[in-house]
């Protein structure tokens, strides 16, 4: 380890964001003070929450909730940014990932409400057409438009796009190495002084414990989690997670543990692993490999044990050894 990296002082920052904390950990000179980044990073976060948050009736994406059909609502360019990328994946996932599901997010209740069994019979009623279907952007004048009478929810996304901006904020100051995180959705940027990768644990998908399945580890680019085992609701003494199949306009039956998925940007990480979740290891495998996405799926073995599906290169597209 050279001098320089030695003289370091490690500096870990952090704040209240979307119902939960956003990290960053970075390293600097001695004389370096945290409290002008630490307040930008968490304007930054307080930025995305008030354009996408579904809790907040004052938000942005409310409002856009709340504005009739046919309607054109201008947007600011955050969340534009992120209605055009829940799109693209929408598109590209053939639907899995689906950013007009708030209908039955807030019927199933992991809204503010609790659940709601004359809301869950109609989320599961209604006839469903994918979100690039149904909503206009007009990128250039900034402003969007509902072709139906739909409810937008980006909590598949927005924790992720949030993660970016805590990035992109320390990039401003002049930061090139740090790891942010917004509850569990993780980037990392550079290497640690030492010149070593980020160690990121993937969690092991058991709601009674945080232990680590395996070790990542991340260069330049970022990592989310979509599970089974950390939101839920219990709805006739059946535990529900919170991820929903657009199919059903309900939670998810018979769907991997967790999809762990690596890419260039939190945001897209975050939506394709609740893409693939949908989808499944077989479908969503399939669609991770035409992708060049690569994600670890964790499947439970019915006898207590967990399985691991790898694809893409940096899971060597084959089945991961388990942890001893």
């Amino acid at each position: 380890m050279s001098k320089m990296s030695t003289d370091l002082v490690r500096h870990a920052l952090n704040g209240a964001t979307m119902g939960t904390r956003w990290s960053a950990m970075i390293f600097a000179a001695p004389q370096f003070d945290p409290a002008p980044v630490e307040m930008a990073l968490q304007a930054a976060v307080d930025e995305v929450d008030a354009q996408m948050s579904t809790w907040n009736a004052n938000s942005d994406l409310m409002r856009l909730n709340g504005a009739p059909v046919g309607e054109w609502v201008s947007v600011p360019p955050l969340l534009m940014e992120v209605l055009r990328l829940g799109l693209d994946i929408g598109r590209a996932s053939g639907g899995a990932f689906d950013i007009t599901m708030g209908d039955v997010v807030t019927a199933w209740g992991f809204g503010p409400q609790a659940a709601m069994p004359d809301a869950i019979r109609a989320a599961m009623a209604t006839a469903r057409k994918p979100a690039h279907e149904v909503l206009d952007l007009d990128t250039v004048l900034g402003r969007v438009c509902k072709r139906a009478p739909v409810a937008l929810d980006l909590n598949g996304i927005a924790k992720g796009y949030g993660t970016d901006r805590l990035a992109e904020t320390l990039a401003g100051f002049g930061i090139g190495a740090a790891l942010v995180g917004i509850d569990g959705e993780m980037r990392g940027m550079g290497l640690r002084p030492d010149g070593t990768p980020w160690a990121i644990a993937v969690e092991a998908p058991d709601a009674d414990r945080r232990a680590p399945h395996s070790v990542l580890a991340l260069e330049e680019a970022a990592v989310a989690t979509s599970g089974d085992y950390r939101h839920w609701v219990e709805v006739q003494g059946r535990r529900l997670s919170h991820t929903m199949s657009p199919a059903r306009g309900a939670p998810l039956v018979d769907a991997p543990a967790s999809v762990t998925v690596v890419a260039r940007s939190c945001a897209e990480a975050d939506a394709w692993a609740t893409a693939l979740m949908v989808l499944g290891v077989e479908a969503g495998g399939t669609l991770a490999r035409e992708r060049g996405l690569d994600a670890l799926f964790l499947l439970r073995d019915g006898v207590g044990g967990v399985r691991s599906i790898g694809v893409g290169r940096l899971f060597g597209d084959a089945a991961v050894p388990d942890p001893v």
